[in-house]
């Protein structure tokens, strides 16, 4: 196996991008696929969020369409992803990716943006067309994209993907591009529905299965708290006291917990979001875009729902629920404690859930000890009047993106020059999507940044600028 991102067999243009963008060694999955993908066999992959699969699928990629002639613009690879957050993700890496690349097109085609504008982009010609099953099926139907050119398609988050329903699409799209052509299936599980799927349309795949690296979880504790049924809420606010986090993510197993928990968590002045399956498209950029960027402090979320969902130095993660099987757990718990940096994951636990804790520790070939005690930093915190964590970050939303040719440089230097005249410190994560941007600004300076981005001008224009509630 290869050890080093320069042995792989990729061009040289993209061994530079590799290079410049810091991949020196390849995790597990890059090394297992990345050489598979190149001698143009189709993959089966099962690998964990946050192992690097993009660039697993979309170094070779790139390197494929490279060999087929970028002068055509004619769709040479098809994405699949399940939601519209994950499309656009997977695409600005892949833009990344083939920066040396001239002209190389990747366009998203998904929900939130008119079908029109996707249209356009289309009949412009592209190399690349990243998005979700219903649109690009629309867009099939209304002969709006042409894929007897595609060499490669790509199904990421497969089994969420068929979660959701999304089955008959993917396979009317499937049987629109050509039977002479590479299928690579990303998934962080096998079921039964991704083997028939794999067995109706691939031909002779390579099976890869990364499983959790001892390394990457060995800076994450893992411990177990005891409650009774009706004692999780108070056990979850204290766990939240007790350990200090910039950013921590609670798992539930339903939407209605989900939400009931973030209501709960509201009355008590926490800096808190939910994320599941109602929670639509615009609502979830905004969550996330708070929770990457530190406006939101506590993200309660379902399994399905933070599927794709990758945000760096999360110090927290608790188990509200068990999950029903012990992978889901250990792609819970592996979200911290990520690249050396220690972790926390905790687990609330019932007398019911004695079965599924003893799963859970002879998957994982390890006990789960039980928290050390202490006293309750809630009951503390009350009796002293103490305020909550708060957030020191709160979020604008500027009414232009990367289709306004707007770049995170022209956002900052908008905000700390003389018009805005913030100091750089007080200016966080800045997030450029094609129509929008968000960026993140300390409380104390936010009603001044507001004001100096909507009386000011970026790159020469006005640009609409508001608080994100």
């Amino acid at each position: 196996m290869k050890t080093d991102f320069c042995e792989l067999a990729l061009s040289k243009a993209l061994l530079t991008v590799a290079s410049e963008l810091g991949f020196t060694t390849p995790t597990p999955i890059q090394a297992q696929a990345i050489p598979v993908l190149l001698e143009g066999k189709d993959v089966v992959a099962q690998s964990k969020t946050g192992s690097g699969k993009t660039a697993a699928f979309g170094f070779p990629l790139i390197d494929k369409l490279d060999k087929l002639d970028l002068q055509t613009r004619t769709t040479g690879a098809l994405v699949l992803c399940p939601t519209r957050e994950l499309s656009a993700q997977v695409a600005r890496e892949l833009r990344k990716f083939g920066r040396r690349h001239p002209g190389l097109s990747v366009v998203v085609l998904s929900g939130g943006e008119p079908v029109r504008f996707q249209a356009t982009a289309l009949s412009r010609g592209a190399h690349i067309v990243v998005g979700t099953p219903g649109r690009v099926l629309d867009h099939l139907r209304r002969e709006n994209l042409q894929l007897a050119g595609v060499a490669i398609v790509v199904l990421d988050e497969a089994d969420r993907m068929l979660e959701m329903g999304f089955q008959k699409e993917v396979e009317a799209i499937l049987k629109e591009v050509p039977a002479k052509r590479q299928t690579l299936l990303f998934s962080a599980t096998f079921p039964g529905s991704i083997e028939a799927l794999s067995a109706k349309y691939q031909t002779k795949p390579v099976h890869l299965r990364v499983e959790a690296d001892p390394q990457e979880t060995s800076e994450t504790r893992q411990w177990l708290v005891r409650v009774k049924s009706d004692g999780k809420l108070a056990a979850l606010m204290n766990i939240l006291d007790q350990h200090p986090h910039e950013s921590a993510l609670v798992f539930a197993n339903f939407k209605s917990v989900a939400a009931s928990i973030e209501t709960e968590l509201t009355k008590r002045g926490l800096s808190v979001a939910s994320l599941h399956g109602d929670v639509e498209q615009f609502d979830r950029d905004r969550v996330m875009a708070k929770f990457r960027n530190g406006s939101t402090r506590v993200l309660i979320a379902t399994d399905v729902a933070a599927r794709g969902l990758d945000v760096a130095n999360l110090d927290l993660v608790v188990n509200f629920e068990l999950p029903s099987q012990p992978e889901i757990y250990v792609h819970r718990v592996g979200r911290t404690g990520r690249a050396g940096k220690p972790g926390l994951a905790i687990s609330l636990c019932t007398e019911r859930d004695g079965g599924r804790i003893q799963e859970i520790e002879r998957f994982i070939g390890a006990p789960l000890s039980l928290a050390p005690s202490s006293p309750s930093a809630t009951t503390q915190r009350l009796e002293k009047g103490a305020p909550p964590r708060e957030a020191k970050m709160e979020t604008l939303r500027i009414a232009g993106g990367r289709k306004d040719k707007l770049r995170p440089g022209d956002i900052l230097g908008a905000l700390t020059g003389e018009a805005g005249g913030l100091s750089a410190a007080h200016v966080g994560t800045i997030e450029i999507h094609d129509r929008f941007s968000y960026v993140a600004v300390r409380k104390s300076e936010s009603a001044k940044a507001v004001r100096s981005l909507s009386e000011g001008r970026i790159k020469g224009r006005r640009f609409k600028t508001t608080l994100v509630p």
